[in-house]
């Protein structure tokens, strides 16, 4: 399989990081679409498992907002490919991928920004992620 399709880019046999024009006609092979861009709604299609979780553009990352991302792909991931999508596919959903394989998946941050970097050319992680995803992991500790 391929790493890049099309604007998607594949980041581990189960994610993948899109752009909006992927989360509004996402392939077949896609059962789960996360919408992370807030300046965008779509109808999804009817055949994936649909989640809108609004992240503001630059900003810094928000570590309630990432937990609830990461949740929601947790209970999903393991049984489907998933799609994370935000304008551009390089900085939001980006951010929401590294936050998941950090906190679920248990990589380092250095390694997750290394993969990322890697199959996902020109990724821009938001500001403070790394900070954001310390505190994601004490949050899931305390639950």
């Amino acid at each position: 399989m391929s790493l890049y399709w099309g604007t998607m880019h594949l980041i581990t046999d189960r994610l993948l990081v899109g752009t909006i024009d992927d989360a509004r006609e996402p392939p077949a092979v896609i059962g789960t679409l996360l919408l992370v861009a807030e300046e965008f709604t779509i109808e999804p299609a009817a055949w994936v498992d649909y989640c809108r979780i609004p992240i503001t553009e630059f900003a810094e990352a928000d570590p309630g907002t990432l937990l609830q991302a990461i949740e929601w792909l947790e209970q999903r991931v393991p049984e489907s490919r998933a799609l994370v999508c935000c304008r551009a596919g390089m900085s939001r959903s980006v951010s929401v991928v590294m936050a998941y394989l950090c906190c679920v998946a248990g990589m380092t941050y250095a390694d997750v920004l290394n993969l990322v970097m890697a199959r996902r050319p020109g990724a821009m992680p938001l500001p403070n992620l790394q900070s954001a995803v310390e505190q994601v992991r004490l949050l899931r500790l305390a639950a």
